[in-house]
């Protein structure tokens, strides 16, 4: 091509097209349809269905302006598929920029096998954090979003010599859409400053310098981050609520002591990684993860040996404590609030260690016999981590299908006996709280030893508070009800009118009393 021909002016639509294709490698290309195509296979009953969980029900038109959570970006992120839940816009916007992140992943980490780009995109489109954050689907444009600019932070670092200037703003913009995926950059940070350190070519100094370019953009967008996030509040005349400890910023983890705090963070770690239900769902995904990590073992001993480390013990000391820091990158967010409901959505990045391993596999080549063995065992490993976590995907699915088929049977039931109760008028204050009486509603999930920590796929029902019950009959019975708020409702659970009364379907468990329907649903007398 001249330089005539290359110019963008005078270009039609083809030809400008044509030539950024032919730009694009052949493993980004690679990257971005395994991941986006799988993830339409694995995913596909969240995107056309409509299928809310608890949260859900009041997202249905969401302006998701959630700066008082830290969230000052997350508005604009999810603004390009308008603010009401549309599955299969959403999924596509957001699994569009999954593949995206799979590619500048497989750059990053210099993932040039096309059998390796292929399962490090379906690691990251089967791991089950993606299903779960299906399950809020309202948002997940926009997650994914974040997640990207979590990836692009690093790759800017280790591309140019002046990236950590455009990493830290992809790093400010990834938190201002959702926090959780700081631990995703800060993994990928660290493995990025292995690939420094252990790089021939440069010099003991220039690898120095490189290392702390990353430092350099963690804290310029960290600072950028929250210097945006004050400036937006004093605008807005808002603060931080409490929700998740947000309000905190890190005075948790050192209320308790450092020590203690960082013994909370590497138990949560290991008890997660363990005893999580989700890393190892069955015996298949279990063998597939110790042939992983002995694999990934294997070709670090041979990547050691072969350049030499050994004779630098500053490296190895830098190695090691990188690698004990780990578990403190995935864990950041209990930094924040060591008390945090640690929701699945805000472990995406576990899936890391997968795809590290196989970015190390696959780095030792097919050269040698050994190394095309490693490959094979690599590749089936992998493959089975995906199959397997693309199974329990489509359980999780399956169990939110019919926690919904549930939920509308009791809803339907509920309703017809709230209007043929005696006294009750369109509009009636109705006191309510949200918990299904598991006495006479017993457990009946069966997917409980896949689902257990899948939050918002798991359990037989979306209701946990009133306004869920007022917000499913309007959107799916199409019936109002003027359920109290809950602070309206504190003396009655305490009333001996309330704790006489049945719990739903029982006969006396709907009263009228002074103006007021009081609907008592769970099974607890209080």
């Amino acid at each position: 091509m001249d330089k005539k021909e290359g110019r963008w002016s005078g270009m039609t639509p083809g030809q400008a097209f044509e030539t950024v294709y032919r730009r694009i490698r052949r493993e980004w290309k690679t990257a971005f349809l395994t991941c986006f195509l799988l993830g339409l296979l694995i995913h596909m009953p969240a995107l056309i269905s409509d299928i809310p969980n608890h949260d859900g029900l009041d997202s249905m038109y969401f302006h998701q302006n959630m700066i008082t959570s830290g969230r000052w970006f997350l508005s604009v992120a999810c603004g390009f598929s308008s603010y009401y839940t549309v599955p299969w816009l959403i999924g596509i916007l957001g699994l569009a920029f999954l593949g995206c992140a799979a590619a500048a992943l497989c750059e990053l980490l210099e993932v040039r096998r096309i059998w390796a780009v292929a399962l490090v995109s379906g690691l990251l489109a089967a791991f089950p954090a993606l299903a779960s954050t299906f399950a809020y689907v309202y948002t997940l444009d926009g997650y994914m979003l974040a997640l990207l600019l979590s990836v692009l932070s690093v790759l800017a670092v280790r591309k140019r010599r002046l990236g950590f200037v455009p990493g830290a703003f992809c790093l400010a913009f990834s938190m201002g859409i959702y926090q959780g995926y700081l631990s995703f950059a800060m993994i990928l940070a660290i493995f990025a400053l292995w690939m420094t350190l252990l790089d021939e070519k440069l010099s003991p100094r220039d690898r120095l310098l490189a290392s702390l370019r990353y430092l350099y953009m963690g804290v310029l967008g960290g600072g950028l981050y929250y210097a945006i996030l004050q400036a937006l509040l004093w605008i807005q005349g808002k603060e931080l609520d409490h929700y998740q400890g947000i309000d905190g910023l890190g005075g948790g983890f050192l209320s308790g002591g450092i020590p203690e705090a960082l013994g909370g963070i590497y138990r949560d770690f290991f008890t997660f990684s363990l005893r999580g239900n989700v890393l190892f769902t069955n015996a298949f995904s279990l063998a597939a993860w110790c042939v992983l990590g002995a694999l990934a073992a294997a070709a670090a001993f041979f990547l050691i040996r072969r350049r030499k480390c050994w004779k630098n013990p500053l490296l190895f000391a830098i190695i090691g404590l990188t690698l004990l820091l780990l578990p403190v990158a995935s864990n950041i967010i209990l930094v924040v609030s060591p008390d945090v409901n640690y929701h699945l959505l805000m472990r995406y990045q576990w899936v890391l260690y997968a795809i590290g391993a196989v970015a190390l596999i696959s780095g030792q080549g097919g050269r040698t016999e050994r190394g095309a063995w490693m490959e094979w065992l690599g590749l089936a490993a992998a493959g089975t981590l995906v199959f397997c976590y693309g199974v329990a995907d489509n359980i999780a699915y399956s169990n939110l299908q019919k926690r919904y088929e549930k939920t509308y049977a009791y809803c339907l039931r509920l309703l017809d006996r709230i209007e043929q109760t005696e006294g009750y008028y369109h509009g009636i204050p109705i006191a309510m709280i949200g918990v299904v009486g598991d006495e006479q509603f017993p457990v009946t999930d069966i997917t409980l030893p896949v689902t257990s920590n899948m939050i918002g796929l798991s359990g037989d029902s979306l209701l946990y508070t009133g306004k869920n019950y007022q917000l499913f009959i309007r959107h799916y019975l199409g019936a109002t009800l003027n359920v109290l708020p809950e602070e309206a409702m504190e003396d009655m659970y305490m009333s001996e009118e309330y704790m006489a009364m049945d719990s739903f379907p029982g006969p006396d468990s709907i009263r009228v009393i002074d103006g007021v329907m009081y609907i008592k649903t769970e099974n607890v007398n209080r």
